[in-house]
């Protein structure tokens, strides 16, 4: 199976398209980096309004951890389109290359093959994820420093410790990857069905879009299903900048994403199976 995986990650890393999340990614942290080195002072003002003359708030509330928590509550809702890119083009880039026809007349299972396959697709997004934690954090803390995190909710501000705040990103780290993952099974499973790239990718992007939209917006007819939409929990990592964490709430999200990543993955091997590859 790893030696499988090593041969898709090296497919995935020979694509260009493969490196237009990390150029993105990229380039949207350092501008906002840039953003608030140059005029932080005047978003924070503008941020906390009329609480700076009500209390007196010590320590640089501009500080790193500030600024990459920024960083993530602005890329982790564009993040899930560019992983599509890549997942989405897993099983249907082979189909337009004409290599898949090849691949499953090899001596390997067609479980084996397809899951390798989505593996290599979480571990390219777990890089991703990766890079996006070390070059938001590290250049943020090197360019502004560590001092005690203040948290914007939407009815309160929460002020954390700035040793009690490390511990919090990782385990938004393993949250987040989570759901980036369970994006990733999503434009696999189309990618099963489909002899080009782009049709997965745009039908993955088209059910992250809806869904998110079905979670926001407050529409009766559609709240009982609200709980069920991977979507409806993919911003939970949230809840470990809560204090105190709610850890049954968070771990109960956790939980449903894996789900639908177990879900959406089988039905990838399934149809994968019955599929009549002919091209």
């Amino acid at each position: 199976m790893w030696t499988l995986t090593r041969i898709e990650l090296f497919k995935i890393f020979k694509k260009s398209r493969t490196y237009i999340a990390f150029a993105a990614i990229g380039a949207i942290i350092i501008l906002i980096q840039l953003a608030m080195y140059s005029d932080g002072e005047s978003y924070l003002e503008f941020m906390l309004g009329n609480i700076n003359t009500a209390f007196e708030i010590e320590g640089n509330k501009l500080n790193g951890y500030f600024v990459f928590y920024l960083i993530l509550h602005t890329l982790l809702v564009h993040v899930p389109l560019l992983i599509c890119l890549v997942a989405g083009d897993a099983v249907a880039g082979e189909a337009n290359m004409g290599t898949l026809r090849l691949l499953v007349t090899k001596p390997i299972s067609r479980t084996g093959l397809i899951l390798s396959k989505f593996l290599a697709s979480s571990i390219y997004t777990l890089l991703l994820l990766t890079f996006m934690a070390v070059l938001g954090l590290g250049v943020s803390v090197a360019l502004f420093g560590v001092s005690d995190l203040m948290v914007q909710k939407s009815d309160m501000f929460i002020l954390l410790d700035k040793t009690d705040v490390l511990w919090r990103y990782a385990a938004a780290y393993g949250f987040a990857a989570l759901s980036m993952i369970t994006v990733a099974a999503v434009a696999f499973l189309f990618s099963v069905f489909a002899d080009n790239s782009i049709g997965p990718i745009i039908a993955a992007m088209s059910v992250v879009i809806v869904a998110t939209i079905l979670t926001t917006m407050d529409i009766p007819i559609f709240n009982a299903l609200k709980p069920y939409l991977f979507t409806n929990h993919m911003l939970n990592w949230k809840g470990f900048f809560d204090n105190p964490v709610d850890l049954r709430e968070v771990l109960k999200s956790a939980g449903i994403l894996v789900l639908h990543i177990i879900l959406f993955v089988s039905l990838a091997v399934y149809f994968f199976r019955k599929k009549d590859v002919l091209s």
